[in-house]
């Protein structure tokens, strides 16, 4: 028999936004992918908030704004990080993530490395101090899901000049046989820089409201991910046990998506 994992409900598509520093503008942008239903991950430094930048969001509005969304780090104070001592890489997570955590009330488990900048050390060091993945600027545009959480690429910036031609490309496709994710990235001031909302605008009213696509922040799929690696199928693949508390999704031999919940064994044939 084959078995496939699926996205939740059965889906092979999922759709996540990634966008850093947390400036006024993401009030606009909340506001297109609320419209949409687009989910989105907004990557903050919680050391530059209401400290002489006005430009930025103040602490007092991030948890009504981004309900819904996902609030992820961006480091303290947006270090280059691969360049920093180890102490002060890990003062510059972790009081990111302290304070983040204060105005949110839930454990902030995501990264987007600031200035695009990781090594090696710098993964470890942040999956120690309970980063569950981290993303970084340079794109591939194969719409896989990252075989490494800390170092995961996104699909394109939403400057990509073929921004749409890759939308297209995702929603039309069709085979079930592959997980696909299509994943943007940016800063919501480069709108206002560039005078060109209509590029998200049309984007997001392109791509929203598709029964096919998962839509979903980073935080989300990367959990999901977890549940499905955490199966526990038996040998012949006829049955299958889901340790964790939610639920995953299965595609059985083409003709069957089964809902695996969370603590269950369910058989996937009767043979």
């Amino acid at each position: 028999m084959k078995v496939y994992n699926c996205f939740p409900g059965g889906k092979t598509k999922a759709l996540t936004m990634s966008y850093d520093d947390g400036k006024k503008e993401d009030v606009r942008l909340v506001e297109i992918f609320n419209r949409y239903g687009i989910k989105g991950t907004f990557n903050i430094n919680y050391g530059l908030m209401n400290e002489n930048h006005p430009e930025r969001l103040e602490k007092s509005e991030l948890a009504e704004l981004y309900k819904g969304h996902e609030v992820a780090t961006h480091s303290y104070t947006h270090p280059t990080i691969a360049r920093c001592p180890m102490p002060e890489a890990a003062a510059e997570i972790l009081e990111d993530r302290k304070g983040l955590e204060s105005l949110m009330g839930y454990p902030v488990r995501g990264h987007a490395y600031p200035n695009g900048s990781y090594s090696e050390e710098i993964k470890d060091l942040f999956r120690k101090l309970g980063i569950a993945y981290a993303r970084v600027i340079e794109c591939v545009d194969d719409y896989a899901l990252p075989t490494d959480l800390m170092e995961w690429h996104p699909t394109c910036h939403h400057n990509d000049g073929g921004l749409m031609e890759k939308a297209k490309f995702f929603a039309e496709f069709s085979k079930k046989q592959y997980l696909k994710l299509m994943y943007v990235w940016g800063h919501s001031y480069e709108f206002n820089n560039n005078d060109n909302w209509n590029v998200i605008e049309e984007f997001c009213e392109y791509m929203g409201g598709r029964e096919d696509i998962w839509y979903a922040t980073n935080i989300e799929i990367a959990d999901y991910m977890n549940v499905c690696r955490n199966l526990q199928f038996m040998a012949d693949c006829k049955g299958v046990y889901n340790p964790s508390a939610v639920s995953a999704w299965l595609a059985v031999d083409d003709k069957m998506i089964v809902e695996v919940k969370g603590g269950t064994f369910v058989r996937l044939s009767e043979e």
